[in-house]
């Protein structure tokens, strides 16, 4: 019999506390994907659309650049992270 698994968000599983500390270790990471990716896992924890509202930005081209299709302007993590109250700085 054929195991399958369903796919999981890391971030389902982290307190806020945990969560920064994931972002912040993501970011100052080599490969920028690896941020990228962090990010998007967090998106999704909250919720594209509401994200998507509070950033300011278009839902559909949210949800391309969580799929990697495209990749984020500096502008967009910018707002991401003010939408997700996140600061990176100590």
């Amino acid at each position: 019999m054929k195991e399958t698994f369903a796919p999981h968000n890391p971030f389902d599983f982290l307190n806020h506390e945990e969560a920064l500390d994931v972002l912040r270790e993501a970011f100052n990471d080599e490969d920028p994907q690896v941020f990228v990716i962090a990010l998007s896992h967090l998106v999704r924890h909250h919720g594209v659309a509401e994200v998507a509202e509070k950033a300011k930005l278009n839902r559909e081209s949210l949800y391309k650049m969580l799929s990697g299709k495209t990749r984020p302007t500096w502008d967009t993590v910018h707002r991401l992270l003010r939408a997700l109250n996140i600061r990176l700085a100590a």
